[in-house]
């Protein structure tokens, strides 16, 4: 169990499916237990991804379905947090870039004065070219930002 000098009330975190969703919500939940503390299970949905996938507009249908599969691993995310013995866990879907509705839009709406990100989804070259989410996050963000990082493989030997 994490002990902390600083207590927080409504702890976000923020989850995209990719690798380190596992160890960020890991931690999000030591947090949220530390603190007795709220926890909302945030995933966004980008639009534009999806033009650019299909290559033009997404019908209501694919929005629909992508929505519905994706509240499903929100819910089981959320039984996770429940399980672990965090006692408050809301989760949520937005549409929408991922960069102003973390740092800035949700902890409004929400009243989160901690958020718990992964380090980056992204290539460098990603990075390089649109900045990372979790960048931006740090730097906009009006609350604590806890960042974790994916655990390196030890070298084999």
């Amino acid at each position: 169990m994490i002990e902390m000098d600083q207590k927080y009330e409504n702890v976000l975190v923020p989850v995209d499916g990719s690798g380190v969703t596992d160890k960020v919500l890991e931690r999000a939940i030591d947090v949220a237990k530390a603190n007795d503390a709220h926890l909302d299970i945030l995933n966004i949905l980008e639009v534009n991804q999806f033009n650019q996938t299909y290559g033009s507009a997404v019908s209501g249908d694919v929005v629909f379905k992508l929505t519905e599969n994706t509240e499903k691993k929100l819910e089981s995310l959320k039984q996770e947090a429940l399980d672990a013995g965090v006692k408050d866990v809301d989760i949520h879907i937005r549409f929408g870039n991922p960069k102003p509705i973390i740092a800035r839009e949700f902890p409004k709406d929400h009243g989160s004065d901690v958020i718990v990100i992964g380090a980056t989804g992204l290539s460098a070259v990603e990075r390089l070219i649109i900045g990372s989410v979790t960048s931006y996050v740090t730097r906009t963000a009006k609350c604590d930002v806890l960042i974790v990082r994916p655990q390196k493989k030890p070298a084999k030997k």
